[in-house]
């Protein structure tokens, strides 16, 4: 058996480097943005640092701009390899990718003067770059498609905590009042939320036997509660694991989640990889 040299074009070679790591260089692109993407929230960071700022700010600029260059450069390569580019831009990791680069290009026509101060707090918006190492990992993946099979549970947990938190606060403005504290019903709501949640900041406190009373309940109440959504989402973790994915991105709409054997995108119906041939 021979097996013929791929003839895939350029793009797809690079898409495959790119969008997937399922070949060495896919791997090896994947490990290199994972360490550029955490040296430059390290710079953000430091930079952010009075004392390091005044030493070591030119060289933190310096290499900010290095990082920007690359990002920019990783920006528009995947732009470069898609059919369709829109489908990248106005996704979420697209819009990352470019909040991630603009700051730094928008400080060389806005400086100094108290009237940018949101032209330079845009600038903190680099941090954004720390949602782009959920795009190399597989466990973020894992974590997040178990997250979305139990969002309809979590959403009714959410809103039967919320209907608790409200009867609870309005409950308690009545019982209280604003002499101790409980100011308003949002006030006493932020109580709630502080107290089920088992946080208890102290900044606010009931004075009343009921209210002692209730804060008591509310505060066991709030061991039990903790306890659901970390069930549901345990659940499906278990789920979620038995399902083995690829790496393999479609590369007409970007979707992710294949399973190892697919040849077509589950939600486009487009082939997976297009220009591959058979091995003979």
């Amino acid at each position: 058996m021979t097996i013929k040299p791929s003839n895939k074009s350029h793009k797809a070679k690079l898409f495959e480097i790119i969008f997937e790591a399922d070949t060495p260089l896919g791997k090896l692109f994947d490990v290199v943005l994972l360490w550029v993407i955490l040296a430059s929230i390290s710079f953000v960071m430091l930079e952010s640092i009075r004392d390091i700022n005044a030493i070591y700010g030119d060289y933190l600029k310096i290499a900010e701009w290095i990082v920007t260059i690359f990002f920019t450069a990783e920006y528009f390569l995947r732009i470069y390899v898609l059919k369709k580019p829109l489908s990248y831009i106005f996704s979420f990791f697209g819009i990352v990718d470019l909040l991630s680069v603009l700051p730094t290009y928008l400080d060389l026509f806005f400086t100094g003067g108290s009237s940018l101060l949101v032209i330079r707090a845009l600038r903190l918006v680099r941090v954004f770059r720390i949602f782009k190492l959920s795009r190399y990992t597989k466990e973020a993946g894992f974590i997040l498609r178990a997250l979305k099979e139990s969002r309809h549970k979590l959403s009714v947990f959410l809103l039967t905590i919320l209907t608790i938190v409200i009867i609870l606060g309005t409950l308690m403005y009545l019982i209280e009042g604003e002499e101790n504290g409980f100011s308003s019903i949002p006030e006493s709501i932020y109580w709630a939320i502080v107290t089920l949640t088992t946080v208890g900041y102290g900044d606010i406190a009931p004075h009343t036997d009921l209210g002692k009373f209730i804060s008591s309940f509310v505060m066991i109440l709030g061991y039990s509660i903790i306890a659901v959504p970390t069930g549901i989402v345990a659940v499906a973790f278990n789920k979620a694991d038995d399902n083995t994915i690829s790496t393999q991105v479609c590369p007409n709409c970007l979707f992710e989640g294949h399973d190892p054997d697919a040849i077509y995108c589950k939600k486009c119906g487009v082939k997976l990889n297009p220009e591959q041939k058979k091995s003979e």
